[in-house]
């Protein structure tokens, strides 16, 4: 049962919103992530409205929200955003499934064109929730160094042997974590609400991570990122305010689609102690020479 007490069914309709791409909306984002792409004097960010499936919480999460995590985040880019155009949104729960002792909800957020119907840009966030606690084992944490020992180590990354995409640096404060996440208060936004849930300091949004990868991409293939962009990650750590990343991506092979070439790219975010917070991979087009 989800918190509005009806069930997170797969096919549930979340809900909607409309919005307008607005010049001042896009500088606020480029303002919030330091993303001022020339692209962006004609087409919105990519990943404008990243945080939309956020607005329907109600509509598609479990009721136990201790030890909630954003585990994986795919975007599909299917055509840019124009500045100034009308979008409508549409949030849908698509899959619940269950792994490694805990549940699974992806939710399905996509944005469309409001006057032409075009779909633009669609999001599948995966949100895990651990079991109600009559079912869980008493005592522990949700995660400790116990239970991470534990765990497999992951195989090796990248594998990728072609050349490296311009790399990104990246510090996150107090006011870029307000951009992103607020204006409320929230765990993402202010220590006291983070330490109310049990964290030292502020979590840094996931989010944030894919919309690093987003920009590190559109500044390497420009347009045949916005048209055709594709990006499955993993969310691998928590990322701390005042903490610094580097985003980078190699490219990995390429094939033929149709009269254009796909590129496919690895990609990470690590912390400067070289903590991996993020993994995956990317793919733009470009024209076929």
């Amino acid at each position: 049962m989800n918190l509005l007490g009806q069930p997170a069914y797969v096919g549930r309709h979340c809900g909607s919103h409309e919005y307008r791409a607005s010049k001042e909306v896009v500088d606020f984002y480029g303002d919030a992530l330091d993303d001022h792409h020339p692209l962006h004097s004609e087409y919105a960010p990519p990943l404008l409205y990243h945080s939309e499936c956020y607005e329907f919480v109600g509509e598609w999460y479990l009721k136990n929200l201790f030890g909630n995590l954003h585990g994986r985040q795919d975007w599909f880019l299917f055509a840019p955003i124009p500045v100034g155009a009308p979008v409508r949104t549409r949030s849908t729960i698509i899959e619940r499934y269950h792994r490694r002792g805990r549940d699974w909800v992806v939710n399905e957020t996509d944005v469309m064109h409001a006057e032409t119907g075009e779909l633009l840009v669609r999001g599948h966030t995966h949100q895990s929730f651990l079991p109600p606690k009559k079912d869980q084992e008493e005592g522990g944490f949700v995660v400790d160094e116990t239970t991470a020992k534990k765990k497999a180590p992951p195989p090796p990354f990248p594998t990728a042997t072609g050349p490296d995409l311009a790399s990104l640096t990246k510090t996150i404060d107090d006011r870029r974590c307000w951009m992103f996440s607020g204006p409320g208060k929230n765990y993402h936004t202010d220590r006291e609400q983070a330490q109310k849930l049990g964290f030292p300091t502020i979590v840094v949004q996931g989010m944030m991570s894919t919309c690093f990868v987003s920009q590190l991409m559109q500044d390497h293939f420009g347009e045949g990122w916005l048209r055709g962009g594709r990006m499955s990650v993993k969310l691998t750590n928590v990322l701390w305010v005042d903490e610094t990343v580097r985003v980078h991506g190699r490219i990995k092979d390429e094939e033929p689609e149709g009269d254009r070439t796909r590129v496919h790219c690895e990609v990470w975010v690590d912390k400067e102690d070289g903590t991996r917070v993020l993994v995956g991979d990317a793919s733009a087009t470009k024209t076929s020479e």
